[in-house]
């Protein structure tokens, strides 16, 4: 049912986890966890804050060789020696986006019908 106002619950799935921002109602799993904005929000945390800009798979030769040229300080990812993505990454970065815009100022378990806990 689509209705204004629609509360989002931890039960949810925001749209935010889907690609483009849709969920196939015959199928949730399709696109989830591909949001841009939960994309970028992982590329923030562990790779860089400058490469969630671009959330595209695509990388020119030219940016490859520049990147690899350029000295830089390691991202977390390599700190901590991320290999792959994780369920428990991914969650991680979900209740970062989903706590983000919100207006709490500090970690709460509840966030209005939002529990963190349970999502």
């Amino acid at each position: 049912d689509r209705s204004e106002g629609c509360i989002v619950t931890d039960l949810s799935f925001p749209a935010y986890l889907y690609n483009r921002y849709t969920a196939n109602p015959d199928d949730l799993e399709e696109g989830l966890f591909k949001g841009k904005i939960l994309v970028q929000g992982y590329k923030a945390v562990f790779t860089s804050p400058s490469s969630a800009k671009d959330t595209s798979s695509r990388t020119t030769d030219a940016a490859k060789k520049s990147f690899n040229e350029i000295k830089v300080k390691k991202h977390v990812a390599q700190i901590i020696n991320m290999k792959k993505v994780t369920p428990h990454l991914i969650t991680y970065i979900a209740c970062q986006v989903q706590f983000s815009p919100s207006s709490i100022t500090s970690w709460q378990s509840i966030d209005g019908d939002f529990d963190y806990i349970q999502f």
